[in-house]
């Protein structure tokens, strides 16, 4: 099961409700469970490098299903998975990308933001999944 465009507009509307709040802009970008894309939003003057970094944050969050801020610390020096984010075309190991459930506990996607601090971006993109 994926993640429907209808859904990926809620989470990206929760998640830009919240950018808002916090008085920052975002790049939030929502993939489906084979990690393409499905929606994505550039709120007006959010910086360029950071539609990649959403994008590739969303995709390591469904690669591993797993918050990306969890395998960042997994690949640090002396770690299991040092060197990861070398691997599948550049991944994101830092906070801001999370993978997303459907009511059943399935992963149907991920969300992925960028934009701000890695703590910033993780607030927003857990405020996405409050669509659910």
């Amino acid at each position: 099961m994926n993640i429907t465009l209808k859904q990926a507009e809620a989470v990206i509307a929760s998640a830009k409700s919240k950018a808002i709040e916090l008085n920052t802009k975002m790049n939030i970008c929502v993939v489906d469970s084979g990690a393409n894309l499905v929606a994505f939003a550039r709120m007006d003057g959010a910086w360029l490098g950071s539609i990649d970094i959403s994008l590739k944050k969303a995709k390591t969050a469904r690669f591993f299903d797993m918050n990306t801020g969890v395998i960042g610390g997994l690949s640090q020096p002396g770690e299991s998975l040092y060197n990861i984010e070398h691997s599948n075309g550049g991944l994101i190991t830092f906070p801001g990308g999370i993978p997303i459930h459907d009511k059943n506990g399935v992963i149907i996607g991920a969300i992925g933001v960028s934009g701000s601090s890695v703590e910033n971006d993780h607030t927003v993109a857990a405020a996405g999944l409050d669509a659910f």
